[in-house]
């Protein structure tokens, strides 16, 4: 079995490596053309995303959507999060997410969204900025047993992305839209949102990158 870690947090540096199994294989830095998706590819057979927060609103611990500066992000009329979005993408490539850990309320995300999947709740909102914790080494064991569920498990399907995509960003700014807008087959709705029409998802998951980046300008 070859296992690959992408590094998605900030930057993109926060791993000991020297702490990992030495067979895995690492992506880290930035950027990256799909970020913290980076490296996916029809080769794999599941992905566990672990340590992952809630979409832009939500009101979880550090709730955003790849971006402070994006308010929310729609896929043909569904509003996702980075959980939402990046799982399409593994489904584009055919492959399954199995497993997710994070707050309670990104579970709910992910009970939502993908059924058949192990999720591991590992400290529960009391504010978007305030939490209570499992004590590390339980909430270590409980994502460990969560990944072995999920990988022993053969039920688990894809998600279909859909075909063509339409994306809705809603910014924070003004800025954030009207420079979004200039990509080719974007147009303001209103001063703050904009829409985007793609033939596929992975063009559209790059564009969901850039909309992310220029939101950050803002």
């Amino acid at each position: 079995m070859q296992v690959t870690v992408n590094d998605g947090h900030g930057t993109s540096g926060n791993l000991l490596l020297d702490e990992l199994h030495p067979g895995v294989q690492v992506i880290s830095g930035a950027p990256r053309h799909l970020g913290m998706m980076e490296g996916i590819d029809q080769g794999f057979e599941a992905a566990c995303f672990i340590g992952c927060h809630a979409r832009a609103g939500s009101g979880g611990i550090l709730a955003h959507t790849y971006s402070e500066g994006v308010g929310s992000l729609f896929i043909n009329d569904q509003e996702v999060g980075e959980l939402g979005a990046n799982a399409l993408l593994a489904g584009y490539f055919g492959v399954p997410v199995v497993m997710v850990s994070g707050d309670n309320l990104v579970a709910k995300e992910a009970y939502k969204l993908l059924e058949k999947a192990e999720v591991a709740v590992v400290r529960e909102v009391l504010a978007s900025g305030a939490a209570r914790h499992l004590p590390l080494r339980i909430a270590r064991e409980r994502i460990r047993k969560a990944v072995i569920r999920a990988l022993e498990r053969k039920d688990h399907v894809p998600l279909t992305p859909p075909r063509p995509v339409r994306l809705t960003v809603r910014f924070k700014e003004y800025q954030g839209a009207l420079l979004a807008s200039l990509l080719p087959g974007c147009k303001m709705l209103d001063s703050l949102t904009v829409t985007y029409k793609a033939d596929d998802y992975l063009e559209a998951y790059k564009a969901i990158r850039l909309f992310a980046l220029l939101a950050k300008k803002a």
